[in-house]
């Protein structure tokens, strides 16, 4: 895993697999050997399989359907990177909490491997991750991931200006988690939440500046269920795919909790990236 040359290869065998098995058994199977690598192309290997999964949650069992979720985990082998290592959550902070207190790598310069090089036990990277709260239940990890999303979605607002595109995924790939738990047995629930903190936790920690800026005015936006549609009607006009799936969490974590400032992040990610129609 992790030979990017391979993904055809990988995306023949997956779709053999999902020839003679059950969606949900070669999902189980290749979740649990490629969580290690959850941090794949910047975790879009867990997003694809993640959105993937949701559709077939929602009833798209089509060859479509099947063949996108070989691709989606062929990707995800292909391009498999783990997290450095650290001993997982053992804290007493909420996601908020935590994810404001991950410190920062000494240098937020070059790409990720080398970012990612640098979270040793000398930047804090290990004590980092283990201030989250752990989850001990199957709702409680639903929940703690629910959190993390909301978190990474409120924080972006503060501090996306980092680097506005990377740090989208601060909040959609634990999302996609989210949205598989449903289709993956319980006993691999506990270990995803692990992953995904640990990739968010990463991600913040490279690229997040260590001071948010100050608050800026918020978007007016209609009341009620009307501003989630609204944001998502300003997300696809602005057509780029991280700003159209940030806002999709985003709505989501709004509905989920009605807080405004996940749609305000949403739309502020429409400002740092550059649409791709103009």
């Amino acid at each position: 895993m992790g030979d990017g040359r391979r993904i055809g290869d990988w995306a023949a065998y997956l779709s053999r697999q999902l020839e003679g098995q059950p969606w949900r058994q070669v999902l189980a199977t290749w979740w649990q050997r490629l969580l290690p690598g959850v941090a794949a192309a910047a975790t879009h290997g867990v997003i694809r399989t993640g959105h993937v999964v949701r559709a077939l949650l929602a009833g798209a069992e089509n060859q479509a359907t099947l063949d996108e979720l070989a691709h989606a985990l062929a990707f995800w082998a292909a391009r498999a990177q783990p997290v450095p290592a650290s001993a997982g959550p053992a804290g007493q902070l909420d996601p908020l909490e935590a994810l404001e207190t991950v410190s920062r790598i000494p240098s937020q310069q070059g790409n990720l491997a080398t970012r990612f090089g640098q979270l040793t036990e000398e930047s804090g990277w290990p004590a980092s991750v283990a201030r989250l709260r752990p989850a001990t239940t199957p709702e409680q990890v639903q929940t703690r991931l629910a959190d993390l999303v909301t978190a990474a979605t409120l924080r972006y607002l503060s501090h996306g200006h980092g680097q506005p595109v990377l740090l989208v995924h601060t909040a959609t790939a634990p999302n996609a988690i989210l949205h598989a738990l449903p289709a993956l047995p319980t006993r691999l629930w506990a270990p995803s939440l692990i992953a995904g903190w640990a990739a968010s936790a990463a991600i913040f920690a490279a690229y997040a500046p260590p001071e948010g800026a100050k608050p800026a005015r918020r978007p007016v936006l209609p009341a009620g269920p009307a501003a989630a549609a609204e944001a998502l009607d300003r997300a696809i006009d602005h057509g780029d795919e991280h700003v159209i799936k940030f806002t999709d969490t985003a709505a989501e974590v709004y509905t989920r909790t009605g807080e405004a400032g996940a749609l305000a992040a949403a739309l502020h990610a429409g400002t740092l990236i550059p649409s791709p129609k103009h």
